[in-house]
């Protein structure tokens, strides 16, 4: 007779080995699961009746509309990438700081920042600011690890400063946990968790990681002066009068605009997350039809102006009323929806004809490269989502999850040594595996337990803390060697004189700096809590 529990080890090692080895992500997961349950089925451990659950999970999956945002969201991200709006951000801010010591790496930073808000795609980010800003900073003396790290650590931001494809996986992971968790406290009528509440906990904690960094870069470019020199004003150009200042607005108003609309909609509870990814779809494309031909703007900016008046007049009207009488004044705000629908069309139409006929350095089409990019990575997702959810009904099945329940309860230390255990399982495992495998893998196992155990205030865990500590916890997974991906985005396209050592070395002190949030978010549950409660009142 085997023992479930070894079978349970072994099958988490065998996983994660062979993730290691380069296999596919979804493939393993649920080859690995399955060859386990006829093993577990083989010694009278495991029942393979249990898997008939599966073909409903992927049907649950499918039909999930909180998971109809990812693919919204990448595509708005690629088509962001593609209309060139970081390379004029980048630019601007340069011009802008650069007359400061250290001021590229402010730049970078704030750059990253406002590339996150609106795109959320690590690798496009990484690469592009790689491509424009690596070569200037070194030239310009700044030291390379600092440079390097800079890069690296902004272009991860993408994972933690809402609307992030993270959040969105890992709110609907918390909602089914949390759900679980409250049934086995005898809570029938359960409180949700909702993706809105993570974007709106993570807001605060993405800015803090960003003023952290530039907190780091001060100090070390008040010890270091020489290795983040100032660029002389008359390589600069003019930075007074209206063309200069014309130029930084041009540059921050569309991602500006763009963040308002997408992030401020699901804040102010005008737009679920699926709905804003929508628009944000819609203003991506559109920006890039504007960056096409800016001479030629009065469709696009119709367009525009349309989308901002739906989304104003739906704030204040209920247009799919059931009542049998209408007044006159909800008439009227009819009509001019379906003036503003027709605008916005015509305003997308011209968008999408541009972006059609708009051929890149490569000769490629834009829209067909931008459907294509945003096809491969939802695929992957949802692939990897179907794989995780058959590794999940195993590990179940043969007890896993209750010995670690047990064993996470019977911790000397409580809820604190719980927290740290799994923080530091989380952050281990990212040297090894991507956020998604490490998302699918360790929250649906630990998150139910560890929202059922008691704060050492008083009261349970709250899922929205709980999301963001994973969420900053995830982002270092990109960082942190040797399969750190935004790691390898830099080396494919650093300058030769840029050696691997310098890239890992330079993102030892973000590593650092994120673990210091860490602990920051312990000690100041706040900082993720409160607007959420101020938003949605939980």
């Amino acid at each position: 007779m085997i023992d479930p529990l070894h079978l349970c080890l072994l099958m988490f090692v065998a996983a994660c080995g062979l993730l290691t080895a380069g296999f596919p992500v979804a493939f393993t997961l649920a080859g690995t699961a399955l060859g386990f349950a006829l093993i577990g089925s083989a010694f009278d451990v495991f029942s393979l009746s249990l898997l008939t659950a599966f073909p409903q999970s992927i049907f649950g999956t499918m039909t999930n509309e909180t998971l109809v945002a990812v693919p919204l969201f990448v595509f708005m991200g690629v088509m962001l990438e593609r209309s060139r709006v970081a390379e004029e951000l980048l630019d601007n801010m340069g011009r802008l700081f650069g007359s400061v010591p250290g001021g590229l790496a402010f730049s970078v930073c704030i750059v990253g920042a406002l590339l996150a808000a609106s795109t959320g795609i690590v690798g496009a980010t990484v690469v592009t600011m790689g491509l424009m800003s690596l070569p200037t900073m070194v030239k310009r003396g700044y030291n390379k690890r600092l440079a390097c790290g800079t890069i690296a650590a902004s272009g991860t931001l993408g994972q933690i400063i809402p609307p992030s494809i993270v959040l969105v996986l890992l709110g609907d992971q918390l909602s089914v946990a949390y759900q679980n968790a409250q049934f086995s406290m005898g809570i029938f009528a359960p409180d949700t968790v909702s993706v809105n509440d993570l974007f709106a906990g993570a807001l605060l904690p993405g800015f803090m990681l960003v003023g952290l960094y530039i907190v780091y870069q001060i100090i070390y470019v008040f010890l270091h002066p020489a290795e983040a020199p100032a660029i002389p004003h008359e390589e600069l150009g003019e930075l007074s009068g209206f063309a200069f200042w014309g130029q930084v607005i041009h540059a921050l108003a569309p991602p500006v605009l763009l963040i308002v609309a997408v992030l401020g909609s699901i804040l102010i509870g005008l737009a679920s997350p699926t709905e804003a990814a929508g628009v944000g779809a819609i203003g991506a494309t559109m920006l890039a039809g504007y960056k096409r031909d800016e001479r030629r703007a009065g469709p696009i900016l119709i367009g525009v102006l349309c989308m901002a008046g739906l989304l104003l007049l739906t704030s204040f009207y209920d247009l799919r009323s059931q009542r049998s009488v209408v007044s006159v004044e909800e008439w009227v705000a009819i009509g001019a929806a379906v003036v503003l629908t027709l605008g916005l069309a015509w305003g997308v139409v011209m968008a999408l004809w541009r972006t059609f006929t708009w051929r890149d350095e490569n000769r490629e089409r834009v829209l067909g490269a931008v459907c294509q990019s945003t096809m491969a990575i939802s695929a992957m997702v949802f692939t990897i989502i179907i794989g995780a959810r058959m590794f999940s009904i195993v590990f179940i099945g043969l007890g896993g999850a209750d010995f670690i329940e047990e064993f996470l309860t019977a911790l000397p230390g409580g809820t604190l040594a719980a927290i740290l255990l799994v923080m530091l399982v989380m952050f281990v495992m990212g040297f090894f595996l991507d956020f998604l495998e490490i998302v699918f893998i360790v929250v649906p196992i630990v998150a139910p337990i560890l929202l059922q155990m008691e704060m050492p205030g008083g009261g349970t865990m709250s899922p929205v803390w709980l999301g963001i500590m994973m969420a900053v916890n995830l982002q270092t997974s990109f960082l942190t060697p040797p399969f750190g991906f935004a790691l390898f985005y830099l080396r494919g396209v650093a300058p030769p004189d840029i050696r691997t050592t310098d890239i890992y070395r330079g993102i030892v002190p973000f590593v650092i700096i994120q673990v210091f949030a860490l602990v920051l978010l312990w000690f100041l549950p706040d900082v993720a809590t409160w607007l959420p409660l101020k938003l949605y009142g939980h």
